[in-house]
């Protein structure tokens, strides 16, 4: 019989290229739609926004994900994540309100403002989604998240298409997308699953979520300033110019880690059983990391190789040859974001979130250091590699904590692979050929490379169905 696995990871995988695709899409829009101030303007709100509205979620939607997939009574788990979404939501944009008196005359506090709003109502809907996820339904999880990209795009589409696209339009859009997402998430939930929660608040059981909590919500605090303190830096101390720049350097790279946004959700429950259960066979763990890095270091290659070309034709130059050195040392993150994130889902599993944090203290500390330290010295180019510097250090402490056998020399594996994208990447460039015969002949030479440093081996097709097959 085949395992729900294939199926989670296909359902997930489309919801993401969904989401992904139209998120791109809205993107693009933006970025020739709107001029590069205003452009960075709108991410600097948005940068805002989505660190503001993570550390609010406490690190209680993991936890609910863990809690879902290892049995609680799902009822009192949805009704204590909705208590709390409520209060912390509430509480936030009554803030913000208030905000308004001091800031009003701000275009970017306006945005954040307007914007806002919306961003609420996506927060709102986060415990029925992640209900979904440690329910493994990625089926309905996928139906509930692709709905406000997919109008967004459309109604950004529209506008551009009839010469009306406005700060005011975007707002007006994006907003209207978020309501509607959150609407057509309570519809399906409650159509499609038989829990039902009653409108109580259980004050005692609020205060032990929040203790229990409480390391991972120290996590979410430094993962929220790794995630866009760069933005933040360069969006208020630099300029709304190169905000636009490298936001958009920036989101082609977080779109090139699709795979990874796919497969991650599906290992969350699967490790957690496997780690509880301690039954060695149910999972190889070598070789899914190996393949993770693997495509890691493929996506390092033709994110490279194809920037240049097609990015100055899709942007008629604004956002292509300036961004090269950015994408390329962005792009050399990739590898150790897959090897980070399969670790963080191992300690997590197995309930170790205080070393979870030390690991976030370190790399928060080392980015913001290093931001401090080459933003003014390199600008973009600086920011990108403040944040290599910073993954590497958590890789490193990861792995120095690892105490799994199996993962034992994944750090040389991860750079075996990133040298031969790199390989054959440099070597390709050398022949002056059109680039799409240089990403297909690349393709070639990293395989061949992959075989030489054994990281392609006979029996990887016989684990990749055994992972897929109880």
């Amino acid at each position: 019989m085949k395992i729900r696995a294939l199926q989670n990871l296909s359902a997930n995988t489309i919801q993401l290229v969904i989401n992904q695709f139209f998120g791109a899409v809205m993107f693009y829009i933006l970025s020739i739609g709107l001029e590069k101030s205003s452009f960075g303007q709108i991410n600097l709100a948005l940068a805002v926004l989505l660190s503001v509205f993570n550390i609010l979620s406490f690190g209680i939607d993991q936890l609910t994900v863990k809690k879902v997939a290892q049995g609680d009574d799902v009822p009192h788990v949805i009704r204590l994540y909705i208590g709390h979404v409520l209060l912390t939501g509430l509480i936030f944009y009554g803030l913000l309100l208030l905000g308004y008196i001091v800031f009003k005359t701000s275009p970017t506090y306006n945005l954040i403002l307007w914007i806002g709003a919306g961003k609420l109502f996506i927060f709102f809907s986060m415990p029925f989604k992640q209900v979904c996820s440690g329910l493994e339904k990625f089926r309905l999880l996928a139906r509930m998240s692709v709905v406000s990209n997919c109008i967004r795009a459309f109604a950004l589409l529209a506008l551009m298409l009839l010469h009306s696209l406005s700060i005011y339009s975007i707002i007006i859009t994006f907003v209207s997308g978020d309501a509607l997402e959150l609407i057509y998430t309570l519809y399906l939930f409650y159509r499609n699953t038989s829990y039902r929660t009653k409108a109580t608040f259980d004050r005692a059981d609020y205060q032990t979520l929040l203790k229990e909590s409480m390391p991972q919500l120290g996590v979410v605090l430094i993962t929220s300033a790794l995630a866009r303190f760069d933005w933040l830096f360069i969006g208020f101390m630099v300029s709304d110019v190169k905000l636009a720049e490298y936001s958009f350097a920036y989101k082609i790279f977080e779109i090139s880690t699709l795979p990874m946004l796919a497969i991650a959700p599906l290992l969350i429950p699967r490790f957690t059983r496997y780690f509880n259960s301690a039954d060695p066979g149910s999972v190889n763990l070598k070789f899914l990391i190996r393949a993770e890095l693997i495509i890691a270091a493929f996506t390092v290659l033709i994110l490279n190789l194809s920037w240049e070309p097609v990015v100055n034709m899709l942007t008629h130059g604004k956002y292509g040859s300036v961004n090269v050195v950015t994408v390329f040392i962005l792009s050399l993150c990739i590898p150790t974001l897959y090897l980070n994130n399969f670790l963080w889902t191992i300690f997590f599993a197995k309930g170790q979130l205080k070393l979870i944090l030390h690991s976030f203290i370190i790399t928060l500390t080392v980015n913001v250091g290093a931001n401090l330290i080459l933003i003014p010295l390199y600008g973009n180019a600086g920011a990108a590699l403040a944040y290599l510097i910073s993954s590497l250090s958590q890789t490193l402490f990861f792995l120095a904590k690892n105490k799994v056998d199996e993962l034992k020399g994944i750090f040389f594996t991860m750079l075996i692979c990133t040298l031969c994208a790199v390989a054959s990447g440099f070597f390709i460039r050398r022949v002056p050929i059109n680039y799409m015969l240089q990403i297909v002949f690349s393709i070639l030479i990293y395989i061949v490379l992959l075989f030489a440093g054994l990281q392609i081996k006979r029996n990887d097709r016989n684990e990749l169905k055994s992972f897929f097959h109880i």
